[in-house]
């Protein structure tokens, strides 16, 4: 991938990174405290530990997607970035654009989420 490119690409990541990092997301503990003292009937109970799930996942979503990013950054240090895992094609220009972070072009994107849809399944 040309120099331009890769310097464009690696500004969208860093963007994207510096989003999740002052999001907010990672550092609110609103969500997760729980005081019995504001819980009168198990209808609150519930509503808290839900609203406590919703947080974990985001949280989650968040972290797995700034280890990507991560990863891009260092792909494009190690000049590997642009090119998918599997096949060592060249991922679309436009799947670069939508998620600079993806590492499979779509076919192998679509075959992997294929296979963790049957795991999940499965369990």
């Amino acid at each position: 991938m040309e120099a331009e490119k890769l310097d464009y690409f690696k500004k969208k990541l860093l963007a994207a990174k510096a989003e999740i990092l002052n999001g907010g997301i990672l550092t609110s503990t609103e969500d997760l405290k729980m005081s019995t003292d504001d819980l009168p009937d198990e209808g609150d109970v519930a509503n808290a530990v839900i609203n406590q799930q919703v947080t974990f996942n985001m949280r989650a979503r968040a972290m797995t997607k700034l280890r990507q990013i991560e990863e891009a950054l260092h792909r494009i240090e190690d000049g590997t970035y642009g090119h998918c895992e599997d096949c060592d094609e060249l991922i679309g220009k436009k799947r670069l654009e939508n998620q600079p972070w993806a590492d499979l072009c779509i076919t192998h994107a679509e075959e992997r989420e294929r296979e963790e849809q049957h795991m999940r399944r499965a369990s």
